[in-house]
């Protein structure tokens, strides 16, 4: 069997978890904390970083920072993840669910602004496969109307669009380190803070709603509980290992690229058959996060994927569109159709990918799911 994904390892993870052990500090935001938030401060221009226990938790301290209430609402793409809608619907808001661009698989920015009504307080743009959303039209239509953008990007550690990495546009972003991402803690996330004005009050609340921090600073003389919070930091063991894995992040990215253009050319071989390929447009500079294709439409996901499995291929299909769950009903509302998420979300299907996978497995993995499609063509 080809897994579909491999936890990679650098060969520091566990010298530094050791050496976070024999320092004395185990709880969070000790030398490995500051060492991981320093890294995306640098690479992201931030004036802010936090490391959190899951990308879902840096979505909830960015419900919090904004102060949602009760009836806000919330736009963002339906073909995303759980926790893309889930922290904001615990505050009390609606989300809005937009349809996609049926290219790059994100957000149609030509559907966002008639989306927004007086009670749209934020816009959350997903980048799907580490590929930017069209970050120039986006960010303009949120500035004209004042609303805050926050960047999921839980794919897109160290993905460009126009030369500027994902995650410094919105002011606020999100960022995963699961151990499906391309750099990863087993579990693990980080909240950048792009405009300063949320800086102060994103320590308190990941301090559990104290300014522990300041006293830590000597800036007061004890700390104490000023505001709502929770605890949002991962222990330091976590951390150590996260840096082992930050300090390679360029080349673990540069290893998934060589797979993912392996792949790219691979699939050439597919057309034939109505099978579509990744788009990436010319402004966006992707990280290889994964590699998907799109069936034809006369193909069955669910049949194709169990005949791959069957031939020793881990490939799986991707989200349950949120407008479409029982949830995303309950909690959230369309903003018309949403024919494209629909479409995609029946026909994509992910194919393994991981550092470290044989050179020879891209083309392997093409092959197979040629001939389970041609196949099914000929029943």
């Amino acid at each position: 069997m080809i897994p579909f994904n491999r936890p990679h390892l650098t060969g520091r993870e566990f010298s530094y978890i050791q050496e976070a052990a024999a320092g004395g500090q185990l709880a969070g935001n000790g030398r490995f904390t500051r060492l991981c938030q320093g890294w995306l401060e640098e690479r992201l221009g931030a004036p802010r970083a936090l490391l959190t226990h899951s990308c879902t938790a840096a979505l909830e301290m960015a419900a919090l920072l904004i102060d949602l209430q009760p009836g806000d609402e919330v736009i963002m793409p339906s073909f995303t993840f759980v926790s893309t809608a889930n922290a904001f619907v615990l505050r009390g808001a609606r989300p809005v669910f937009v349809d996609i661009r049926p290219d790059t698989l994100n957000i149609d920015e030509d559907l966002v602004e008639r989306a927004i009504t007086p009670r749209t307080k934020a816009i959350v743009l997903v980048h799907y496969a580490g590929v930017g959303c069209e970050m120039d039209r986006l960010m303009e239509i949120a500035r004209r109307r004042s609303i805050v953008v926050i960047e999921d990007a839980a794919h897109a550690l160290l993905s460009h669009y126009k030369g500027r990495v994902l995650g410094s546009f919105g002011q606020l972003a999100t960022f995963s380190f699961h151990e499906t991402k391309n750099v990863i803690s087993g579990e693990g996330g980080a909240l950048v803070i792009n405009d300063v004005r949320f800086a102060e009050r994103a320590e308190i609340l990941w301090e559990k709603g104290t300014n522990r921090s300041k006293f830590f600073r000597g800036q007061v003389d004890k700390y104490t509980w000023v505001d709502v919070g929770s605890s949002f930091l991962p222990g330091e063991l976590t951390a150590a290992f996260l840096w082992a894995q930050l300090e390679d992040a360029e080349r673990i990215n540069a290893s998934r690229m060589q797979s993912w253009d392996r792949y790219h050319v691979a699939s050439r071989a597919l057309d034939a058959l109505g099978v579509r390929t990744p788009i990436i447009p010319a402004a966006c500079e992707h990280n290889a996060h994964l590699y998907y294709l799109l069936l034809p439409p006369q193909a069955s996901q669910a049949d194709v994927l169990k005949d791959l499995n069957a031939r020793g291929v881990n490939a799986v299909f991707h989200y349950v569109p949120l407008h479409s769950s029982p949830a995303g009903r309950h909690y959230g509302t369309t903003a018309g159709p949403m024919d494209v998420t629909d479409r995609i979300s029946s026909r994509i299907i992910r194919l393994p990918m991981w550092v470290g996978l044989p050179d020879d497995v891209p083309q392997q993995v093409i092959d197979r799911v040629g001939e389970v499609l041609a196949a099914a063509a000929a029943r």
